[in-house]
């Protein structure tokens, strides 16, 4: 009796999908470290690019006649808005974001909107048909022509995709799809890799345009190889607060329009629901001016948000005072507190800082240094800001507050929504008054201190 051989194992980065014979701790390809796992090696697929000969033709770039591409509206606008007006055909997009923030939901509403002007096909691998139809029902949208496939082999997709020839079709999800080609596991590093590639190469050569849904890990990045990443058009993130009814698509790449854009939903029981006036969604309604408030303009994409950045000092109780921050980043923290010490004379090293930016929101960007700063201060002395102030700009460690980005548009914003005054960047104050706003404009962190005295 002979024995069956042992298939041969090596080890694949889930970052890069770089492969090694043998575990190593740091992947040799992207240098992360604990990234390398165990899989079954593939073997090579010899008739792939089998006759393919010669090389292909030429093109001068100055013959070719640039044009915009047409826009397909996905019926959903705050989708819209996030990936820079709409789809377009021949696009593939991944979606990733926690279990039961909301991907399928506002994908089938979406398709659900297209279905009445454009073909449409929903394939799931997660659900059954039946599944799918409850959650239509409970949209609302179960009379759509959205045709549904269940199914999970690579093969069968590309099939049902070639025959039916779908102007819009959804994969959810990219990480159940399993290729008999290869023999490792479905959501691998090689059955991902290989089904995206596939999958997009149809897509493009028929102009479908191709919505996958992608897992994420515990840490909120998208599951798989980063090659995944690479090989769409568009990347959107759901964000949000689990316990929260309000979600966040966010555009981390789009060759297609800008990055950075996001659409705001509110969960309902008709499902996702776009949000036209973001800034209430941020701000809290206090019935009087509190301590430790400060409002913030904040540029996401093109839309300026009004966002609330709430700060509490209070006494360390530890040989190590904490510093916890939410929404923004925790190590510029540290550095806006030292810069704040030294070039404004205000010390919290006895104190525990924390600090929240209200409805789960992130700020990725520095102009929100100056409100952090002012928030703490307000909580610290205890003294409440006011109502109606806003504020935004960097600072720098030499203690120079630094201009934002688009700082009119910032100013013009927190104007129409009620604000009398705007604690900013010298270099941003604006050349005209602008109507109903007070500007109060300071070159140092000193200066913006010296104001709330």
């Amino acid at each position: 009796m002979t024995k069956a051989a042992r298939a041969k194992s090596i080890y694949a980065c889930t970052e890069c999908g770089a492969t090694a014979t043998k575990w190593q701790g740091q992947c040799p390809g992207c240098a992360q470290w604990n990234t390398m796992v165990e899989a079954i090696a593939e073997p090579a697929a010899r008739s792939r690019h089998a006759g393919v000969a010669g090389a292909s033709a030429l093109t001068p770039l100055a013959r070719i006649a640039a044009r915009e591409a047409p826009r397909m509206e996905s019926g959903v606008a705050e989708l819209d808005r996030a990936l820079g007006g709409g789809f377009v055909s021949g696009q593939v997009a991944l979606i990733g974001g926690d279990p039961g923030i909301g991907k399928s939901t506002v994908l089938l509403q979406s398709l659900a909107a297209m279905s009445a002007a454009r073909s449409t096909l929903y394939v799931t691998g997660e659900e059954s048909v039946e599944q799918v139809a409850l959650r239509a029902q409970r949209l609302g949208v179960e009379t759509a022509a959205v045709n549904l496939l269940a199914e999970t082999q690579l093969e069968r997709v590309r099939a049902a995709l070639e025959r039916e020839k779908p102007e819009v079709a959804v994969i959810d999800s990219i990480h159940t799809l399993f290729s008999d080609v290869l023999a490792s596991a479905p959501g691998s590093v090689a059955q991902v890799r290989e089904c995206a590639a596939q999958l997009t190469r149809l897509a493009k050569a028929q102009g479908t345009t191709l919505v996958l849904v992608g897992h994420v890990t515990k840490e909120g990045a998208l599951a798989g190889p980063r090659v995944l990443e690479h090989i769409v058009d568009t990347v959107l993130y759901f964000e949000g607060d689990p316990n929260s009814s309000f979600r966040l698509i966010r555009a981390f790449k789009n060759r297609f329009g800008p990055v950075n854009e996001i659409g705001v939903f509110a969960m309902t029981e008709k499902g996702l629901r776009g949000v036209t006036n973001p800034s209430a969604l941020f701000l809290s309604h206090h019935r009087e001016a509190v301590p430790g408030s400060c409002i913030m303009v904040t540029n996401e994409g093109t839309r300026p948000l009004l966002v609330e950045i709430q700060a509490l000092v209070d006494d360390a109780h530890g040989q190590t005072p904490r510093r916890l921050a939410l929404g923004v980043e925790q190590n510029r923290l540290a550095m806006l507190l030292a810069a704040l010490h030294r070039h404004a004379g205000v010390a919290c090293y006895d104190q525990d800082v924390f600090v929240n930016a209200v409805g789960g929101v992130r700020i990725a960007e520095p102009a929100a240094d100056l409100p952090v700063l002012l928030a703490i201060v307000s909580s610290l002395r205890g003294r409440p800001l006011g109502e109606k102030l806003v504020a935004f700009g960097e600072v720098g460690l030499a203690g120079e507050v630094r201009p934002a980005p688009r700082g009119q548009e910032r100013l013009r914003e927190a104007a129409k929504l009620g604000f009398t005054r705007a604690l900013i960047p010298k270099a941003n104050a604006p050349r005209h008054a602008i109507e109903g706003i007070e500007i109060v404009a300071v070159e140092r962190l000193a200066d913006a201190i010296a104001v709330l005295r």
